[in-house]
């Protein structure tokens, strides 16, 4: 078949200054009152703990409690998202720390912002789930600056002044899925489309770097289309329904980089009366239902509970001077119609 040249460039996204280790750093000056932000949007949400005894969870340290920890995410419209603010929120109440989180609304500058309101109301550490991995550094350097420290959890920053980073192989992601796929199709000469997350966040860098890894074992599988749907589920659909205007049934399989969008391609398939297998990542639940009906072939699982928490302790560890380790990876595992069962109600 006729093989077109796909050509893409890739971020680099962590330095040598970031090799796994551990570390130890002083508390930043941040105070540990539980007044509200300087600037209190409608978006932020608040979970302040109550007078009870702070357990350990999760490997926090014994140091949690009367800290305060500020949170930003690239966004909390997502399930995934939403998933880790929510886990944090229990964390936050077991172990007695006062927790503030903010929508990002996938704008970067929209985040330095709040990260600059935390500053301003004294936290004793940030959380930092970056929307883009360059655009996202200033929110490092503000940190920094203030003295405080920040932890990166599920996408990545590019900067290597980053306390410390929590999250799981992307690039391992994108591997796996697309050697799943090859699989479930027993051939390894059939179309693709890929369908990429938002541009310029390390999720969507390395798990297209991922995808193209394997590819490069097979050059007779070819990419007929690939563009990004933001993680939305409304957005694949459409992009999908466009594809299938352009391709028909040119099109062998579907390879998305998250659930949503494999969720919102399989929508658009359906409703022209084909049957494309599709695949994604993150394991959420309407991706397990789906995986169950046989509406995908497979999700590669991401533990939200996990890097978030993984997170939380890392921050406080730093903030009590304690020894770290500057990178922690949380494994993907793939759900697939055997083991489907076990990722049912996980959360």
């Amino acid at each position: 078949m006729k093989k077109k040249t796909m050509m893409k460039a890739f971020a680099v996204l962590m330095t040598a200054a970031m090799a796994f280790g551990l570390t130890a750093c002083s508390s930043g000056d941040g105070g540990s009152d539980t007044s509200e932000p300087a600037s209190a949007e409608s978006t932020a949400q608040e979970s302040t703990a109550q007078d009870s005894t702070a357990e350990e969870s999760g490997g926090a340290s014994g140091g949690a409690e009367g800290l305060k920890i500020g949170a930003t995410y690239y966004t909390l419209q997502t399930e995934f998202c939403m998933r880790m603010d929510n886990e944090a929120k229990k964390w936050a109440e077991e172990n007695g720390v006062a927790y503030t989180s903010y929508d990002g609304n996938n704008d970067a500058a929209k985040q330095l912002e709040q990260v600059e309101t935390m500053i301003a109301d004294g936290v004793d550490a940030i959380i930092l789930n970056p929307q883009d991995a360059d655009a996202c550094s200033a929110c490092v350097d503000a940190a920094v600056e203030a003295g405080i420290p920040i932890v990166g959890v599920n996408t990545m920053v590019n900067n290597d002044q980053l306390t410390a980073y929590v999250g799981s192989e992307d690039v391992s992601a994108g591997e796996e899925i697309m050697q799943y796929m090859i699989d479930y199709m027993g051939s390894d000469d059939f179309n693709i489309v890929v369908i990429e997350g938002p541009m310029g966040q390390s999720a969507q860098l390395q798990r297209y770097e991922g995808i193209t890894n394997i590819l490069a074992d097979y050059p007779n599988i070819e990419i007929l289309a690939i563009d990004t749907a933001n993680w939305s589920r409304s957005e694949a659909m459409t992009l999908m329904e466009t594809w299938l205007t352009t391709y028909g049934e040119d099109i062998d399989a579907v390879v998305s980089e998250n659930d949503e969008m494999a969720l919102g391609a399989r929508e658009a398939i359906k409703a022209q009366g084909l049957d494309i297998p599709c695949i994604g990542i993150d394991g959420i639940t309407d991706a397990v239902a789906a995986v169950e009906s046989g509406d995908m072939i497979a999700s590669d699982f991401q533990n939200a509970e996990g890097q978030i928490r993984g997170a939380l302790d890392t921050a406080v560890k730093c903030v009590n001077g304690e020894d770290y380790e500057k990178e922690v990876w949380i494994p993907f595992e793939m759900i697939t119609p055997d083991n489907y069962a076990d990722y049912q109600g996980r959360y």
